[in-house]
């Protein structure tokens, strides 16, 4: 993924001017990655650290990695709104890929923090063909529920969301939750291993 993958654009959406910034490998792509920010008042963009990581990770994956700025971020217009706007801000932007990169393409959905609380609201709005959910604020937000195969990673020492509260989450829906022993909710010296653990993941499920 280089600045030359980059497409850069304003999209119009519910509340206004979105911006958003996909990377497209070339070839023949094997689907959209949409992927969703931290919470927007506690300083959550689309170039956060884990949310680039996704992208990377979904790029080399052959999708089309597709990061926004939820309303009030950067260039986008408007104001927080709970994960409510926001929601509409992602099936916007996911309406925008599909009509540039293929409106048959499978969907992923991809978030980190407050964005994983809005991918689970946007997959009840659209078939997508799995989450992939990392430091899930599930104790802060009403969270969904979410299908079987979907992909959780948490940090072990999580100070913003604690395991404890994604495991409560978890636990009646006997998700399984991948653990970072010793990890913390930004994943501070582990995206790699991020990067490769979700990678594993993704290719032992698509065999």
């Amino acid at each position: 993924m280089t600045p030359k993958t980059a497409h850069r654009a304003l999209v119009d959406g519910p509340g206004g001017t979105i911006e958003v910034v996909a990377n497209v490998p070339d070839g023949a792509l094997a689907g959209i990655a949409l992927i969703a920010h931290p919470h927007s008042l506690q300083g959550g963009t689309l170039d956060n650290k884990v949310v680039q990581t996704l992208a990377k990770t979904f790029f080399a994956l052959s999708h089309a990695a597709v990061r926004f700025n939820f309303r009030g971020v950067g260039g986008s217009s408007g104001a927080f709104d709970e994960g409510i706007g926001e929601t509409q801000d992602a099936l916007a932007v996911l309406a925008y890929a599909r009509a540039h990169w293929g409106r048959e393409l499978p969907i992923v959905l991809a978030g980190f923090s407050f964005g994983s609380f809005v991918q689970t609201r946007v997959a009840k709005e659209i078939v997508a063909r799995r989450l992939v959910l990392i430091g899930p604020a599930v104790g802060r937000f009403a969270a969904e529920n979410v299908p079987a195969d979907t992909i959780v990673v948490h940090g072990e020492e999580d100070d913003v969301v604690t395991l404890a509260d994604v495991l409560a989450w978890a636990r009646p829906q006997e998700l399984p939750i991948v653990v970072f022993p010793g990890c913390g909710h930004f994943f501070h010296g582990r995206l790699l291993q991020l990067q490769r653990v979700i990678t594993g993941m993704w290719q032992t499920h698509t065999r």
